[in-house]
């Protein structure tokens, strides 16, 4: 069986906006993100399991707000208290971190149908995402990431790096189509290439 990205009915590639006369370079590239295992971890309340003696493939879970902690292939968002959300391009580690995580001591769900992903390259990215989100994101960096609302969507910013500024959003697939529009739209201003 196959998927059908989150995207599918409305990313399309092409030039949009003020791109004219503008070096392809320096225009904002947005990009619908695929085929990534999505795992939330969430360490149950009474669990007494010490974080820091668990890695995944040498990545330790950090219980430090904004935090993340990432390699080639992984990346572990903290999502908030005793809760990160696990991406990788890797989709056989669901079955070793299930073993790692114990279900007495924490929840794993995997949640990579659930989720649509954006990604957003280009000088103008924290301009975009202050369009339509209240974070002050001229304290966001690289390998932070924040839980928060664009234009009343609920999405996770996860900041791959800021030079130049690169994120990954996540919404439900549900608010996928709406979250795509809203970006879209604010780039109109500055141009992108969609790809």
């Amino acid at each position: 069986m196959s998927s059908i990205s989150a995207l599918a009915n409305v990313h399309s590639a092409g030039q949009f906006g003020d791109h004219e006369d503008k070096n392809e370079n320096n225009l904002l590239r947005i990009s619908e993100i695929k085929n990534l295992l999505i795992v939330q971890i969430v360490q149950y309340k009474n669990s007494s399991v010490s974080i820091e003696s668990i890695d995944i493939e040498g990545l330790r879970l950090k219980d430090e707000p904004l935090q993340v902690v990432s390699d080639n292939d992984t990346r572990i968002l903290w999502n908030g208290p005793k809760n990160w959300l696990l991406v990788s391009t890797k989709k056989d580690l669901f079955k070793n971190i299930s073993q790692k995580f114990q279900e007495t001591d924490f929840a794993v769900t995997d949640l990579s149908h659930s989720r649509a992903i954006i990604q957003i390259e280009g000088k103008e990215v924290k301009e975009i995402l202050k369009k339509g989100c209240p974070f002050n994101f001229n304290t966001l960096e690289k390998n932070n990431s924040i839980n928060s609302s664009y234009n009343g969507i609920a999405f996770t910013v996860d900041m791959l790096d800021d030079n130049p500024n690169k994120v990954r959003l996540f919404a439900l697939r549900s608010f996928g189509e709406s979250l795509d529009h809203s970006i879209t739209d604010a780039s109109l201003e500055f141009g992108y290439k969609s790809l």
